[in-house]
Formats: C-alpha cells, structure tokens, sequence
C-alpha cells in the first residue's frame, strides 16, 4: 500500500513541504513519483519517517540523521536504542517538571508582593545536564573549552555546590532588581554583571564583543532562556541587556 504526501502529511503532522525537502537532500526519497507528479510512500518510507521524527524530538540535526538512518543495519534494533533514548529523556524531563513545580510552590506569592528566598536554590537546577552543552562549546569555543575543562576538573564537590549556589543566589538578586524597575545601567545591576563578568572569567575571558554574544545566547538559545525564565519571566532579556551595557562601558 501507497500513501500520497498529502495523506503522509496529515498523518504524520509533517507538512508537505518538509516532506519535499527531506527528499531534496536525500533524508527520505519517497517510494515512487505517480504519473500525477505526487511523491508516494510506502511503509518502509513510513518507519524511517519515524526514526527522522524520533532523532529529532532528541536533538539530533538533519546531517547526523542521515548518517545514522544510512548506516544501520537491523531496523528493529535501532528502534530499541531510539526507545531506550526516549526512556531516559522522559526520566530526565520527569525530573525537570519535579524541579519547576517545587520552584514554583518555593516562589508563590505570599500577599505582600516580596519575592521569597529560595531555600535550597541547589534544587533549581536538579535535572539539568551540562553535558548536553559540552560537544557544542568544544566545537564552537575549543579554546575556551579547554580552560574552562581544566578549571571545571579541578573542583571539588564542595566547591561545585559552592558556585551553583553563588549563581542562583546572583540570578535571584538580578530577578529582584529587575522586579523593582532598575534599568539595566543602574549601579546596582552593573555590580552584578561585573561579579558576573569576573565569575566568568574564571572560566575564560570574554573580550566585550564576546561577552555580548555571550548575552545574545542567553535569549536565542531556548535552552538558557528557559532556564534564565524559570528564575522570572524576562530575565534573560534583562541579562543580554546589561552584559551589552557593561561591554559598551568597561571592556570596548
């Protein structure tokens, strides 16, 4: 049996133009064109829609799905690795809704407007992995990556809890400032941009052009900004602009 693409498109939430280019660039030819000129599936096509839709939910981009589509060997044992990465995804995003929901129950109002103190600010980010970022930094800032290994490696647990707990606590005076009107280059948001510039420099040491890039990422990749946002709506906007400011100002 044949499904048109229109029908693979309903079916599949995929819409036909996607569909379209996915045969472009050889990710999912279709099974044959009809004398219509319409694309055509069948249900081999079909299983491998599903894997590009299952590599995709993971964070796979389209090259690396071509790759691992084109190079197994036993469908059915891809589908259990696939099945065994969505486990641990749902395990992993399981634990995020923990964490959200309990911040939420930690930061609920309590009459007077005041935003109350995170007792265990730790919590705020169990669930998270940091090791989603590091292929990414390493291809992007390999430099940077390696100081910044080497300084990670030289933590201990101590003081890795120690600096979780100075970045939610900076977080949450920034939520605070921005809650109370501060403009971005006010004295007191700059003090916290510096301390944060100076915190990041024990990493690496971003020039001003870097460190506004450094800003922008906060905003564009949903990632931080959801994890900025958890803390209070905007506030990676807030960050992005004062780390412009303090660049204009202190590192140009």
């Amino acid at each position: 049996m044949a499904w048109s693409i229109v029908e693979v498109a309903r079916m599949s939430g995929v819409s036909s133009r996607a569909l379209r280019h996915y045969d472009e660039i050889g990710l999912l030819p279709p099974a044959h064109i009809g004398a219509n000129g319409y694309r055509y599936y069948e249900q081999a096509e079909l299983l491998r829609l599903q894997q590009i839709l299952l590599l995709r939910e993971l964070g796979v981009g389209l090259a690396e799905i071509a790759k691992i589509l084109d190079n197994q060997r036993d469908p059915v044992q891809a589908l259990r690795a696939h099945h065994q990465r969505l486990l641990a995804e749902r395990d992993r995003l399981a634990a995020l809704a923990e964490t959200v929901a309990r911040t939420i129950d930690q930061l609920h109002a309590e009459g007077d407007g005041a935003m109350p103190r995170i007792n265990r600010p730790e919590n705020l980010f169990e669930g998270f992995d940091p090791s989603a970022y590091e292929d990414e930094a390493r291809q992007r800032w390999p430099e940077e990556y390696e100081r910044s290994r080497r300084f990670t490696d030289s933590l201990t647990p101590q003081d890795t809890e120690r600096l979780q707990r100075e970045m939610t606590a900076a977080m949450i005076r920034m939520a605070e400032l921005m809650a109370a009107g501060e403009p971005v280059d006010s004295a007191a948001v700059q003090a916290e941009i510096d301390a944060a510039y100076h915190g990041v420099c024990r990493f690496w040491t971003p020039d001003a052009a870097a460190f506004k890039g450094l800003g922008r990422m906060y905003v564009e990749d949903e990632r931080f900004k959801a994890n900025y946002d958890r803390i209070a709506d905007g506030l990676a906007e807030f960050y992005r602009d004062a780390m412009a400011w303090y660049a204009d100002t202190r590192l140009s």
